[in-house]
């Protein structure tokens, strides 16, 4: 089979692999039929991540058919068509139990991290009778990748972490595909009283006014300058919930900044290096600060709100590539500005059902 493996010095290539097979018995193997890039799957290539190791297939999101399943996997058939959670889950170590199956002791994120993840045109899953979920025929494929990680992550480590209650004043920092998802789902969901977004680019931040935003502060014009127009429309109080969905020095001390007294901070952005905490300006203030890895444990209910309406993914496919495209799908979405990219929807190519891969 063909797969995307991460060679080390910020490279991927193309290479031939062999197909996965069972090794445990809660194991699947599922024909991957559209997966993405994320952006912790740049950070690989940058070097940040050092339990993923050159020669690692890459990848923590898709959609598949069910190729074959271990002997204890009952709640699937095979040829069924399914979302791959990015979060592997046992179901019964001390962790999950906790409901934390990021921090499980067998799973956790290890698909394209500790194990051969999703860019191939098949995938071991180990835990699939947790680590997989049905997907309803309503849902489209291409879009149902982003449910395997940025509409959970949104959900779980920017919404829920951010404890918005209804009339809350809501500040998100970054404009990425996470950002934006949280942008529609506090909007949709939770009724906040304000919601401004501070980003970067200015195309960006004209999507965020068209979801909805009701202010909009780009870092371009200077930081000092976002900071103090945003904090001047909470009439300098703050806000209620800051959530930070970059990962930089700079995106930190712009949430440290504009927390209001009794706020919160969620903070998901994917650090890379250490950041300042100012408790000097913060230890009086009654603030929380939260950090997260996606558990996915929200993924049944996400799943049930796409269906419904109740939130809509679809803007966030803002390309389509075919898996033989991959690296130009990695350039567009390593270059968002250059291409407009937010998520890219990679379409696996069909598969002569022979036995052969």
């Amino acid at each position: 089979m063909k797969a995307v493996v991460y060679t080390g010095e910020s490279k991927i290539s193309v290479e031939d692999r062999p197909k996965p097979v069972i090794l445990d018995p809660t194991d699947a193997i599922v024909r991957v039929l559209h997966t993405t890039i994320c952006g912790t799957d740049l950070h690989i290539l940058q070097g940040h991540v050092s339990t993923c190791t050159p020669g690692r297939i890459l990848g923590h999101e898709g959609v598949g058919m069910i190729d074959s399943l271990g002997a204890d996997v009952t709640n699937f058939t095979v040829g069924q068509i399914v979302v791959i959670s990015c979060i592997t889950s046992c179901g019964a170590c001390y962790y999950c139990q906790r409901k934390m199956p990021s921090q499980c002791e067998t799973g956790g994120w290890i698909l394209g991290n500790k194990i051969d993840g999703t860019q191939a045109e098949y995938v071991r899953i180990p835990h699939a009778p947790l680590s997989l979920h049905v997907l309803p025929e309503s849902i489209d494929q291409k879009v149902a990748v982003t449910l395997s990680d940025t509409v959970p992550t949104s959900y779980e480590c920017g919404i829920l972490n951010g404890d918005i209650q209804p009339g809350s004043t809501v500040v998100i920092i970054g404009t990425g595909p996470i950002g934006l998802t949280i942008l529609q789902m506090a909007r949709k969901l939770f009724s906040p009283s304000m919601t401004a977004v501070v980003g970067r680019g200015h195309p960006r931040l004209e999507t965020a006014t068209s979801m909805g935003a009701d202010h909009t502060f780009s870092v371009l014009d200077g930081q000092d300058s976002a900071v103090s127009s945003a904090l001047s429309v909470t009439q300098e109080r703050g806000y209620d919930v800051v959530i930070e969905a970059v990962g930089t020095p700079q995106s930190f001390e712009i949430a440290q900044a504009l927390v209001g007294a009794g706020g919160t901070i969620a903070s998901l952005g994917v650090f890379g290096e250490s950041c300042e905490l100012h408790l000097e300006k913060l230890w009086n203030r009654n603030i929380c600060l939260r950090t997260r890895l996606i558990d996915a444990v929200s993924t049944p209910d996400i799943l049930n709100m796409v269906k419904t309406g109740s939130i809509d993914p679809h803007f966030l496919i803002s390309h389509n590539f075919s898996f033989d495209d991959i690296h130009n799908a990695y350039e567009a979405f390593g270059e968002p500005s250059k291409h407009g990219a937010l998520k890219v929807a990679v379409t696996m190519p069909e598969i002569v059902m022979n036995g052969s891969s």
